[in-house]
């Protein structure tokens, strides 16, 4: 590190300033912070960061503006918490519909107003968060199937909309004819080995184009540099 500070000082820097930024309500920054401090652990101390990673979570899934979580599942500390309400929670947030947070906080109500977190800006988020997700594999979408997986009353779906562009998560407008979302672009929940791929085929695609364009090109200078020759070729004589 820049400052030469041990990795126990450094760990109590990241801490303090953490706190001091929950304190200021900047929770985006104490979120980053929190994360750069859960990364100076290896596998052989995880467990000692265990407060650290539950508040990490806490902090994101608290904070209305953070939507994309699955890059915490990566962390040693976060890892270390596999098997419990805490991290089963996490991955709802990361992976899971409304339908499954429902669930959870059905069979763990106490333990979820333990953590402090409100269950209606809980139940905002995953309502969001699950229509991100089925916004990935659809175009348009009735108002009626939107109704029933959000668990929205008819008058509430084009309000919901309009604040779900409004967080720029997902561009989409409304057909307010046929009662569709016309869906034109979403931000994925999680980034998998087969959103490498179709980014590696898209740019293999890419290059091979700008390969068959370039070869074009060049057919067409040799082909202006011939008729220019012959153009040439009277005037010599």
């Amino acid at each position: 590190n820049k400052w030469e500070l041990s990795t126990a000082k450094l760990q109590n820097l990241y801490r303090t300033l953490y706190d001091a930024l929950v304190e200021c309500k900047a929770s985006e920054l104490a979120t980053k912070v929190m994360i750069e401090l859960l990364g100076t652990y290896t596998e052989d101390n995880a467990s000692q960061a265990r407060d650290d990673a539950h508040k990490c979570i806490v902090t994101c899934l608290a904070d209305p503006s953070t939507f994309l979580m699955d890059h915490l599942l990566a962390l040693k500390p976060v890892k270390f918490l596999e098997g419990e309400l805490i991290h089963d929670l996490l991955t709802i947030f990361v992976s899971g519909k409304l339908s499954q947070y429902q669930q959870f906080y059905k069979n763990n109500t106490d333990f979820v107003q333990s953590l402090g977190l409100n269950h209606e800006s809980n139940m905002r988020k995953m309502r969001l968060l699950t229509f991100m997700q089925m916004a990935e594999t659809r175009t348009e979408m009735d108002f009626s199937l939107i109704q029933e997986e959000l668990v929205l009353g008819p008058q509430a779906v084009e309000e919901f909309v309009i604040d779900v562009v409004k967080t720029k998560a997902v561009s989409a407008k409304l057909d307010q004819m046929q009662n569709k979302v016309i869906v034109l672009k979403t931000t994925h929940r999680t980034f998998t080995k087969h959103h490498w791929t179709l980014i590696r085929q898209r740019l293999a695609q890419c290059y091979e184009n700008l390969g068959a364009v370039e070869g074009q090109l060049g057919t067409l200078a040799t082909i202006k540099a011939q008729q220019a020759q012959q153009m040439l070729a009277p005037a010599n004589n």
